[in-house]
Formats: structure tokens, sequence, C-alpha cells
């Protein structure tokens, strides 16, 4: 296959989600250059009109506070569902108008990354704001600095239960006679940073979750309720060895400084490339080029622009067409993007959660998978020529599916996809065969 004809679809789908009209065309003198000049800025905030984390974890701390009155519990969940639909319309809209979609992907991959679900119902309302807060602004920065708000965000401490771990030789600890929890030490291990390779061991674990105490939420009797707080005396006190290093008593910087050592460690930059090559290039990426994005991640301290722009050079990632399958969000993004048509945010979610990817909601803190294994049965692959078809049917002005094909799929489209869609009955059954055809699939 001609390179020329491959290279501006790897561009505009790997790398981002789908072309719109006339952007292949735009990308065929440099799809390479194309891509990496999108890393010159961070994604743009979205919708101000959403609420902060803060605001929404305040009302959910009232509401729990004042559970017996039914009238403000049930407008309470009407707020997190208009809160949800508003979220998930934000992002999907945000990808699909973007002129630089690579951002949008890797603020996507990021938030996968460091998960937070809602399948805890308690971190439902507020997991959108989550990743508008501590991942949309450092897609483009420095590693450590998102590992930092990250860790520090209330979401993620409500979510792996850190607002709930005390030093049994804290004040509180003694008082109360309460101990460690260490959920949110033993992810930031194993996912965030070194990976479950990365050679740590349980007591690691638990000199982390050790480091970590007194990370919590501000409760509503606080000042800044629902924003971050250390509370000195939820700390465990004393030295704590992580890794074979000694971080004395410090408070809150004994975390800063753990954090900061993490994210300079070779293990994080051997996971973070392996994540990055899963995603960008192949389920298997080639050692070799995961091994290149290490060094560069290790070499830069972390600098996630050119970390990216790592993956982008690589030759693995240009040399074979559709070698991912699109998982469910990415397929209703690229859908939405190569036809122009965002549907309504009922529509979406709905539309996801038939799909089995409904936004915000991971199954666990590992997030959703990034292989055709998870996303390819024959069950899935039948929903999604069926959801094809009903978005096809949503579309107040259908294109020519034969403009759409040529569009999005250029000369990589097959002749027999070119053939049905010529002869397609209908514009909207042209666009369904397009969108639900094994090259759309794929990415």
């Amino acid at each position: 296959m001609d390179p020329a004809a491959t290279r501006p679809v790897i561009a505009a789908t790997r790398f981002g989600f789908a072309a719109r009209p006339g952007e292949l065309a735009a990308l065929a003198a440099d799809p390479q250059g194309a891509v990496l000049a999108q890393l010159a800025a961070p994604p743009p905030p979205l919708d101000a009109a959403l609420p902060s984390a803060a605001e929404m974890i305040t009302a959910t701390f009232t509401v729990q506070r004042d559970q017996r009155d039914p009238a403000d519990r049930k407008d309470y969940q009407q707020r997190v569902r208009a809160v949800y639909l508003a979220e998930v319309e934000a992002r999907v809209r945000a990808a699909a108008v973007s002129d630089a979609p690579l951002l949008e992907r890797l603020t996507h991959f990021w938030s996968n990354h460091f998960t937070v679900s809602g399948m805890r119902p308690l971190v439902r309302s507020f997991a959108g704001a989550f990743e508008r807060e501590a991942i949309r602004p450092h897609v483009t920065g420095r590693f450590v600095d998102m590992l930092l708000a990250v860790e520090h965000h209330p979401a993620m401490l409500l979510y792996l239960d850190n607002a709930v771990s005390i030093g049994p030789d804290s004040i509180a600890g003694r008082r109360r006679g309460k101990g460690l929890n260490e959920n949110l030490g033993r992810e930031m291990l194993e996912l965030h940073t070194l990976g479950v390779d990365g050679g740590y061991t349980q007591a690691d674990v638990e000199a982390l979750a050790r480091i970590l105490t007194g990370w919590s939420v501000a409760r509503l009797n606080d000042p800044a309720p629902g924003t971050f707080r250390f509370y000195e005396r939820l700390h465990e006190p004393g030295p704590k060895t992580l890794l074979g290093r000694r971080y004395e008593e410090a408070g809150e910087q004994e975390g800063i400084a753990a954090l900061g050592d993490l994210a300079a460690h070779p293990a994080t930059a051997r996971h973070i490339a392996r994540q990055l090559a899963r995603h960008f290039i192949a389920d298997a990426p080639p050692p070799d080029a995961v091994e290149r994005i290490a060094r560069v991640f290790r070499d830069s301290g972390g600098d996630l622009a050119r970390v990216t722009a790592a993956v982008v050079r690589e030759d693995a990632a240009w040399r074979t067409p559709f070698a991912k399958v699109r998982a469910p969000g990415d397929l209703v993004i690229a859908a939405a993007r190569a036809t122009g048509c965002v549907p309504p945010a009922p529509m979406l979610a709905n539309s996801l959660r038939i799909l089995d990817q409904p936004p915000f909601f991971a199954p666990q803190p590992s997030g959703w998978p990034d292989d055709a294994a998870s996303w390819a049965s024959p069950e899935a692959v039948l929903r999604r020529a069926q959801w094809c078809e009903l978005f096809s049917r949503r579309i107040a002005e259908p294109p020519d599916p034969r403009v759409l094909v040529d569009a999005t799929l250029g000369e990589l489209a097959s002749a027999d996809l070119v053939e049905a869609v010529r002869a397609a009955p209908s514009r909207r059954a042209g666009i369904a065969l397009v969108l639900a055809s094994p090259e759309f699939q794929r990415r």
C-alpha cells in the first residue's frame, strides 16, 4: 500500500479520531509534522459553566449529612444526572470539533490511566471535573505535575479511600483505633507509576500508604469544603522507607517528595512508554519502540510533550494502518467528527452505555482495556453495527456517503466498501455502511 495514501489516514485516526471533510487533503503534505504541531499548547478548557469538583463534593457531603430529607436527595440525584450528561457532551463535542484532536485523545488516554470511576457512587458527580481539573491542563506538561495534581485531587482521594486512611500512631489513630487504607498507595505503584512489574513489594505499598496519611478532603465544617486538605492529626509520624529510600518526617512534603521520586523512577518511564505505545502503535508494540520512548521520558524528566512527540516519530506508528480496534467511546467521537453530528447528551450517554463503555464508569481502577480482544467479540460487533444504523438515522442533514467514505478513509477504503456505498438505497444507509465498515471500526 502506498505510504503517501496511508499516512494522512493514520494521522487523522490513530493520533486523532477521524478526518473531517477536507482534513485528509490538508494532512497529505506532512502528516507527521501536522500531528507534532498539535503539541504546541494544552487542550483548551471546557465549558466554564460546568461545576468544579469542590462544588459537587460539597453538595455530596451535604446530602449525606441531610440524607433524611427525601426531597433534598431527589434534587441532588437530578443534579448529578444533569451534570453527568453535561460532562459527557462537553468532552465528546470538544473532540469532535477540535483542530488539535491529538490533545483530546491524550486527555482521554491519561484520564483512563489515572481512572476515577463513577462505579463508586460517592465520586459519580465529580469524576468529569477530575478529568477537567487534574488531567486536561497537564497532557503536554511534566508527568510529575500531572501526578501531583491527580493524587492531590479530592476525587482520587475519595475514590481510592485515602481520605479515610489514618496513621495507626497518629493522634487520630491512637484515639480511634483505626488504621491504614492501602488502596491509593497500591494503585499508585501498580497502575500510576512503576507498573505491576516495577520491583516494589508489599512493604513498599504499606510505606507509601503511611507517607500519604493525612492527604484528605476538607469537610463541611472546614474552610473551602471539597478541596484538598492535609490533616496533620491523621498523618503517621516518623520516618518511612520506600523503595530503599528513607523519608524523614515532613508531613505533606513526604508525599510530595515520594511522588517526585516515583515520577523519576526508571520503571515508571518503562511503564508509561509501554502504555503509550500500546495505545498509539499496536496491542503488542515493538520492544525497541517502547525502549526509545522510555529513554525520552527519562532524559526529558517526564516532559510529556517530548514523550508524545517520540511516539509520533516512531516508524512503527505509521507502518500499519488500522492496527488498533476502536473502543466504543472512540467510535462515537469518530462518527460525530466525520459526519459533523454531535448527538444530544442523553443519546450520547445511552449510546455509550449500550456499547459497554459509559464515560467515567470504568469497571476498576486499571481503567478500560486497550486491546482488540476486549472490544471485538461477535456480540460487540453486532451492537456496533446496530448503533451505526441508529446513528445514521439521527443525523439531521446526512452527508453524501460517497463523499464521506472518501473524506474519512481516502484510498484505504476497500473496493467492496466503495461499491456498497454507491449501491446503498439511501444516504443514511450508505452512512451506516461506512461507519460499520471494518476500516472505520479500526484506527
